[in-house]
């Protein structure tokens, strides 16, 4: 076995375009081949998974072609023609062919002509059956006393003729002396080559993989280099391994006799309790005969699939492989060898391929204990990095005692190695609730709940227990995932509202019974993904549902209906998730000056606050949401990330003077959304502005530039397009006589941006020097929109003008 460990991750799509719903259009002659021939053929086909269209109506009624037979062809990416004796005599077959080759004209369709014991010569010539079948649409037209009739079919013919002449002329393939099944076998393969269907992948564009594959298609090709017939690809969720087999797997499976690709094995096997006889019996029907016989142990598909790889050059790629135990199901006993178990391990223990002296007989017994799992092998050898020989004794004295898995036993050790109870209570908090998530906004939610996350998340990273992607969010395998979970369900094996983090369907347990307590930290519902099967009664939940979980401070209810008073809601919450939150306006009662985060995205939410010209209006309204507070709190005093995404009724946002702390404003795809108030400039704090898609904003709020700290601001898709923009420095006097604000608004210091629109009132909007990330993706912004001397802010990085028609690029000079 080989291993490939750790590489960049890349994407991928399905192959099929929304215009082909088949691969394969088979134009034939029922009387010829209908149950032979042409019947193997198809079975091939789609036991090969290429799409097939086959017309099994062997009557023909009425004399033009069927309008699905017309609309399969073109809705096909290749035709295969059976030519055989009475083709011809068929005029649907001979429509077929007509619209088959100009379909060959008009795009990149395939044509495959198959002489099924005819001669090509008779075919291009019309002679034997083919001159007779000829003769007779010809006679058959000149008994016609109709004219039209009569006319149209002597175009028909005519259009025939040179169908034949031409599906002749092409490269076909001829069965003369050939054995049916090789032959079959020979035209799927050729399929393959011509469509590139063999996986149903699209090559997706991997950056900076291109030594992973050749590593890979190499082991492939040179069979004689190596002993090995399985390879591994090891890494955390996310780092791409999927994609690299995806990849590698489209541009090479046709070369094999036959091929498989499972995905997402260990993810079915959860699901479903006999998810892996699902999993076995797709792996053997896609590499040996459908079996119709129904087979109910794991182990007699175990022997089918050893059998079936044993006889033919078989390509595999079994994806996300977790536990030996399904290595086992589907290929027999396999795993790492010792050799390459000792080399993975002394890699991550001691950054090379053996062991150091002294350390030989202890990573023997520590490579026989794990059996040849690579995850295993993996974090054991992250955790004795750099430790002495008497600490590894002690290791797998430790591992020896207990009675669960030999996998189990190792991340569980791991983690019980973390020297810290900040690190362990981090890496719950993770497992449970923030898998996924940006790692900016879990260190900020998670630090105003005193968990020091900076050098936690480190430690975290360098025991292998987690890791972080491409976009930045927490990433972690399964099996660990799952072991930080069962860690916090021993803390109450049968009562969950005594754990401190609750999640799914026992969340949704909890809230219904009110049976919460104190112990609770972190509670995440998202009723998405809560099964219908498993609810009963009413899915309506009171608001007090959460009010005996006194040190509640993480609390996610995506798409819960909720009703009643906030009254006693908890008070101690540092991020409140509420997706699709049903009510127009934030509830009066609902204290949240202990909130760093709310995310409201998918909401009815209509105002956030309010934005009022006249203080004395804002101030009443604040007034009326505060409530009960005091009058030095503010309201959402406390807050950083503000998402309200995907809020297509928010209209108006402001009152940010009581927002002084906010340091993200994503208000992503909120299409109604008209203005954002000038109060902006009192979050002197802020850092990132998303306003993508909001594009029914009139204008930018003047007062940005004053901010000081912004560095990414997100404009995509705004319609920028009737505007006229123009970004320069300006000195105040300028500044202030295009806005026609007050002297002591904006400095000379700032960047401007200009907009002039198209009812012509010029008025100037200012943005931050301090930007390092500006896009302006999908604005329809041409030469005459975006100016050609554009002065970046002095610290601009990036400038993202993807989906522009702009044909020459700005220059983009900074400013000295």
């Amino acid at each position: 076995m080989v291993v490939i460990d750790e590489f960049s991750e890349g994407s991928s799509s399905s192959s099929l375009t929304q215009a082909h719903r088949y691969d394969v259009f088979i134009s034939f002659r029922g009387v010829d081949t209908c149950h032979s021939f042409t019947n193997h053929l198809y079975n091939a086909l789609i036991h090969a998974n290429i799409t097939t269209f086959l017309d099994d109506e062997e009557i023909e009624t009425g004399e033009d072609l069927k309008p699905e037979l017309e609309s399969a062809i073109k809705a096909s990416r290749a035709s295969v023609i059976v030519l055989s004796k009475n083709y011809a005599t068929s005029t649907w077959c001979l429509d077929e062919l007509v619209l088959i080759l100009e379909q060959r004209m008009k795009s990149s369709h395939v044509v495959i002509p198959i002489f099924y014991h005819v001669e090509p010569t008779h075919v291009r010539k019309q002679q034997s059956s083919f001159g007779d079948a000829m003769d007779e649409h010809r006679q058959r037209m000149e008994a016609e006393t109709n004219p039209n009739k009569r006319s149209k079919l002597a175009q028909k013919i005519d259009r025939w003729n040179k169908a034949l002449i031409e599906v002749a002329d092409l490269k076909g393939k001829d069965i003369k002396d050939r054995l049916e099944v090789e032959f079959i076998d020979e035209i799927v393969k050729d399929i393959f080559r011509n469509l590139r269907i063999s996986s149903r992948f699209e090559l997706p564009q991997l950056i900076g993989m291109e030594d992973s594959i050749n590593f890979v298609t190499s082991w492939l090709k040179d069979a004689s280099s190596h002993t090995t017939d399985i390879l591994t690809i090891l890494g955390m969720g996310g780092m791409g391994k999927t994609s690299l087999a995806k990849y590698v797997y489209s541009l090479h499976s046709h070369e094999f006799d036959t091929s498989s690709f499972v995905e997402g094995i260990s993810r079915k096997c959860d699901e479903k309790s006999n998810g892996m006889l699902d999993i076995q019996k797709q792996l053997c029907d896609d590499i040996s005969k459908p079996n119709s016989v129904q087979v109910l142990d794991d182990s007699i598909y175990t022997s089918m699939i050893e059998t079936a790889v044993a006889r033919k050059k078989v390509f595999l790629v079994l994806d996300d492989i977790s536990t030996l135990n399904q290595l086992d199901a589907l290929l027999g006993t396999k795993g790492l060898s010792l050799i390459d178990s000792q080399k993975l391990l002394c890699f991550h223990a001691f950054m090379c391929n053996d062991p150091k002296a002294s350390y030989e007989e202890v990573s023997d017994k520590l490579v026989k204990y794990c059996e040849g799992h690579p995850m295993a092998l993996k974090v054991l050898g992250r955790s004795l990095y750099n430790r002495d020989v008497t600490y590894w004794v002690g290791y797998i004295y430790r591992l020896k005692k207990e009675s669960d898995s030999p996998i189990n036993n190792v991340l569980r050790m791991s983690f019980d190695s973390l020297s810290s109870k900040n690190d362990k209570g981090l890496f719950k908090h993770i497992a449970c609730i923030f898998v996924g998530m940006d790692i900016n906004d879990t260190v900020t939610i998670l630090e105003a709940c005193d968990i020091e996350t900076k050098t936690g998340i480190t430690n975290l990273v360098d025991k292998c227990l987690l890791s972080i992607g491409w976009n930045n969010e927490l990433m972690m395998h399964e099996l660990i995932k799952e072991m930080g979970r069962f860690l916090v369900r021993e803390e109450s094996l049968y009562k969950p509202w005594e754990r401190s983090r609750i999640w799914g369907h026992e969340s949704l347990r909890v809230l219904k019974q009110n049976k919460g307590t104190e112990n609770v930290l972190g509670l995440t519902l998202d009723m998405r993904m809560v099964e219908k099967e498993k609810l009963h009664g009413s899915l309506e939940l009171k608001t007090d549902a959460p009010s005996k979980m006194d040190r509640l401070m993480l609390l996610q209810l995506n798409y819960v209906q909720i009703t009643g008073s906030y009254k006693n809601f908890p008070k101690e919450l540092r991020w409140l998730c509420m997706h699709g939150f049903p009510l127009k306006s934030l509830p009066s009662d609902l204290l949240m000056e202990n909130l760093v985060s709310l995310d409201l995205s998918y909401s009815n939410i209509e105002s956030f606050i309010g934005c009022y010209s006249y203080p004395q209006r804002l101030h009443k309204r604040l007034k009326q949401l505060i409530g009960s507070c005091s009058k030095d709190k503010r309201l959402l005093g406390s807050l950083k990330i503000l998402n309200l995404s995907f809020c297509e009724q928010l209209r108006s946002l402001g009152g940010f003077d009581h927002l002084p702390k906010l340091e993200r404003l994503i208000l992503r795809g909120c299409s109604g959304l008209l203005d954002v108030c000038e109060s902006i400039e009192q979050c002197l704090e802020l850092v990132h502005i998303d306003l993508s898609y909001c594009n029914k904003v009139v204008k930018l709020p003047r007062s940005l530039g004053m901010l000081k700290k912004v560095k990414t601001l997100l404009l995509n898709g705004c319609y920028l397009c009737e505007s006229r923009i123009k970004i320069r420095d300006m000195d105040s006097l300028e500044l202030l006589k295009a806005n026609n604000i007050g002297i002591n608004t904006i400095t000379s210091s700032n960047v401007v941006l200009g907009v002039m629109p198209s009812y012509s009132k010029f008025f100037i909007v200012s943005l931050p020097r301090s930007l390092v990330s500006l896009s302006l993706v999908n604005n329809n912004l041409s030469v005459e929109s975006f100016p050609m001397d554009f002065n970046c802010p002095s610290m601009l990085k990036a400038l993202y003008l993807d989906e522009n028609p702009i044909v020459s690029l700005p220059s983009c000079e900074k400013p000295s």
